[in-house]
């Protein structure tokens, strides 16, 4: 037996491959539930079986890889992120994770380096939101938060997200076989998707807590209208309504997170106009926020001010507010301190320099967090830049965190 170590180049040659699997024309694009996503998978599933992995799909859609370990007895050892993107995003935002966990496999499994806890590689499916509107629907699954009205969701052509599950090989009515109990650990690496690694020439970020994610869908309904013969003191126009709740909540999410506390932001991603004229005045408007805090009162606080900025804005644009409803709801995680404490001690190890960072973006280990101790291994991306194909971190630094997972999971192995 020899000590395991990371083949940098083939690192590389496997995120390069999975990422050549993109719509024509629209790189880097593998949505979930689509025949590239299939097809993505497939690839995964071949380097996990000649690493030494059992193969499966569970009943939340996660493609998961075992490699037993020498004590049956103990719990596994999981190391997951996902393998779908944003349309034309980009070959690392959760590839980097799914490829980072097949090399470590492959390289125990090159050395004869045999591990007393199982080892698993997830891809949990769906992280990013789908055509159903819904994240992070594998690991809902696993910690058993898929719950039955999100399976009738549908897409823009009426597939249930239930039928889609089972186009992937889930199984919807066996949910709770999806749950996991037995996981000593969830570990995930991940670009930053942030400029401070990088400007600060740092090697390795180690997440001290990830954000929880809560989208609100706001509806306002006027009265559609020629633009040129409706006086502006009759119109009822929605989109006005949408702007001044765009404007004002803006406003108040500055104040928030001027007030130096938890982390807060908010962003308005999705303004939709009916019927969508450039002479038609808006007879309905639709907004999608995005709230994201490491607290959960923040969020609360910012939700009911949300609720009265709205209803404001419709009686001062004269128009209904006809919904404003919750379309997803994640809660901020807290990373494990002593998984948190390895990970540092691997970045020592391997002459890398390692600084404590908060996750502004949502993650699989939000939600395992929730079943098992959870952490986040960060790496530099370039200028911060992520969901775009520009989206880039060097050779050697996906290596360079690779090989503190691969040192993270060792030490856990042998200390817990």
């Amino acid at each position: 037996m020899t000590r395991a170590t990371i083949d940098a180049a083939r690192l590389w040659e496997d995120l390069i491959a999975l990422g050549a699997i993109t719509e024509p024309g629209k790189p880097y694009t593998r949505r979930s539930f689509s025949p590239l996503f299939d097809e993505g998978r497939a690839l995964l599933t071949t380097w996990l079986e000649a690493a030494g992995a059992t193969v499966r799909v569970d009943a939340g859609g996660n493609l998961i890889g075992r490699i037993a370990g020498s004590d049956p007895g103990l719990p596994a050892i999981a190391i997951g992120s996902h393998s779908d993107t944003v349309p034309a995003g980009g070959r690392f935002d959760g590839i980097a994770g799914v490829i980072a966990g097949i090399g470590v496999a492959r390289a125990f499994a090159e050395a004869g380096e045999s591990l007393r806890h199982p080892l698993e590689i997830i891809d949990c499916l769906a992280e990013e939101p789908s055509e159903f509107g819904l994240s992070c629907i594998g690991s809902r699954a696993m910690v058993s938060r898929l719950d039955p009205p999100m399976l009738e969701m549908t897409d823009g052509k009426g597939r249930t997200l239930a039928d889609a599950l089972r186009a992937v090989g889930g199984d919807p009515g066996r949910l709770e076989e999806a749950h996991r109990s037995d996981l000593a650990a969830f570990l995930e690496l991940h670009i930053e998707q942030g400029p401070v690694l990088e400007a600060e020439g740092i090697d390795i970020g180690v997440v001290t807590a990830i954000v929880g994610i809560r989208r609100i869908e706001i509806r306002f309904t006027g009265q559609a209208a020629h633009a040129g013969t409706a006086p502006m003191h009759l119109r009822r126009d929605a989109a006005y309504a949408g702007a001044l709740t765009l404007a004002r909540l803006r406003e108040r999410a500055e104040q928030l997170a001027a007030e130096g506390g938890p982390y807060f932001v908010a962003t308005v991603g999705i303004m939709e106009v009916w019927p969508g004229g450039s002479n038609v005045v808006a007879g309905r408007c639709r907004l999608v926020v995005d709230v994201r805090s490491s607290d959960m009162t923040m969020t609360d606080r910012f939700a009911e001010d949300l609720d009265a900025i709205s209803r404001a804005a419709a009686e001062t644009a004269r128009v209904e507010r006809s919904e404003i409803a919750v379309l997803s709801d994640g809660v901020p995680a807290v990373c494990d301190p002593a998984l948190r404490t390895l990970i540092a001690e691997a970045a020592a190890t391997e002459g890398l320099s390692a600084i404590d960072i908060a996750s502004g973006a949502g993650h699989d280990a939000a939600f395992m967090a929730g079943i098992c101790p959870s952490a986040m291994i960060f790496i530099p991306c370039l200028r911060g830049m992520s969901h775009t194909p520009d989206e880039y971190s060097t050779p050697d630094q996906l290596a360079a965190g690779t090989r503190v997972l691969l040192e993270t999971v060792r030490q856990f192995d042998r200390r817990l």
